[in-house]
């Protein structure tokens, strides 16, 4: 499957459950991991930062570091349903005029976007077949500080990515999921000058914060 007809698939996929993920996180706040990625950005710092949410869902992860000290966002995600949310939750927060969202395949719209401080990646490479075409152009975009959360290299993972293919197959989603090699996803980021300053996992997922230089 091509990234185009993928990316059309997750942006399907993602647009259904836009509500419940605004809804989720009113009542229930952070996941644990995105507890862990911002402990991570605090540490590298974000004062004053451009900050650049590749796969941004429903927006609250910038927008809490907007809130914490961060100075401008933008977003970008597949799923218009997504922002829609995003951009309503902005509104409620008063952030609405620090944030720009766009919509569509951030590989196909790197070129149309300016550089960031921070570029975060929250559940992002698992929903993209081309992980090194997606970390090369991110980190293209990148200044300062490449923070993402990725699935961790596990038998478990592994086997409910393929329940998850069977569950999707039936209900005719040619979205996918992958899991992507930690130890070349890291290669890729460290080739390009960035060196790892944080690290936190759950039984899932592994989050990584690095620094250029």
């Amino acid at each position: 499957m091509s990234c185009c007809s993928h990316s059309g698939a997750a942006g399907r996929f993602f647009s259904r459950f836009a509500r419940h993920y605004r809804k989720r996180y009113l009542k229930k706040g952070f996941e644990p991991s995105q507890v862990q990625l911002i402990r991570g950005l605090e540490q590298a710092g974000i004062n004053g930062a451009a900050v650049l949410e590749i796969g941004c869902g429903v927006g609250y992860l910038h927008q809490a570091l907007l809130e914490s000290g961060a100075g401008r966002a933008a977003g970008v995600d597949l799923s218009d349903r997504m922002l829609d949310e995003a951009r309503r939750l902005a509104r409620e927060r008063g952030l609405d005029q620090r944030i720009e969202y766009r919509v569509g395949d951030f590989v196909e719209l790197a070129d149309t976007l300016g550089e960031a401080d921070i570029a975060i990646l929250d559940k992002v490479v698992c929903c993209y077949p081309d992980a090194e075409a997606l970390l090369r152009r991110s980190l293209e975009k990148t200044r300062r500080v490449y923070a993402l959360t990725y699935p961790r290299e596990r038998w478990f993972v592994r086997l409910g990515v393929a329940v998850g293919a069977f569950a999707l197959w039936l209900i005719r989603s040619t979205f996918r999921s992958y899991v992507h090699d930690p130890a070349q996803i890291e290669a890729w980021v460290t080739a390009r000058g960035f060196a790892k300053v944080y690290q936190a996992q759950t039984p899932v997922w592994l989050t990584q914060v690095y620094v250029r230089g």
